[in-house]
């Protein structure tokens, strides 16, 4: 049965006891973000015949193995989702396998589309490609994991992993048709088309030294 409401017994359970997980983790992954995230999921999935629990659920769980590291931080995330007993309380085995599953799906760096409408929506909502936090989140993400680089450096890698990722030929997919989502897409490369990325990218340091 789909459910077109949040139980506050669930919500409770969420916000007290699994959001409180992200603290401590890179500002790029933290709790700020995962509020982002959830907000964008829970609008996208007024488009579509699908059960806003479950997509609150993923949306709240899709990082959270990232205090274990990036790398494959989507399978320690959905490897969390599914060993939460917790969980059992509110849906069933099936339901808890698509959330894992589509927890798994979100990366964008994923070689393979997500396996579900859940997946796809998580994955769309993860992109939040409002142009300027975009930049800053890669900034925070570059600053955090390369301790004792220079100004230059870590201005260097940002510009990279921007390029790399959402370029013209960047690995960054979108699934769902999301106006807000292309149309950031759209403005991230003229900024590099431009020659205004670079700067922007310092403007930011500058903020955060």
């Amino acid at each position: 049965m789909q459910v077109n409401v949040i139980r506050p017994e669930l919500k409770d359970y969420i916000e007290n006891e699994v959001l409180p997980c992200y603290e401590g983790v890179d500002p790029a992954h933290g709790i700020d973000h995962i509020r982002i995230v959830t907000s964008n999921a829970l609008e996208i999935a007024k488009h579509y015949e699908v059960d806003i629990e479950m997509v609150y659920v993923i949306a709240s769980y899709h990082d959270i193995g990232i205090r274990y590291g990036r790398e494959d931080h989507e399978l320690t995330s959905g490897k969390w989702l599914y060993e939460d007993q917790r969980l059992r309380d509110f849906f069933d085995e099936g339901q808890i396998l698509v959330m894992k599953e589509a927890v798994e799906d979100h990366r964008a760096s994923s070689k393979h589309e997500p396996r579900t409408i859940y997946g796809a929506i998580i994955a769309e909502a993860d992109r939040d490609l409002t142009p300027m936090r975009i930049i800053e989140r890669c900034v925070d993400h570059t600053i955090a994991h390369n301790k004792g680089a220079s100004e230059e450096e870590c201005i260097a890698i940002s510009l990279a992993h921007l390029q790399d990722k959402y370029g013209h030929n960047g690995y960054l997919k979108l699934y769902l048709h999301d106006p807000r989502n292309e149309e950031g897409l759209a403005t991230l490369r003229r900024y590099m088309d431009e020659g205004k990325m670079e700067d922007l990218v310092r403007e930011i340091y500058a903020k955060k030294r």
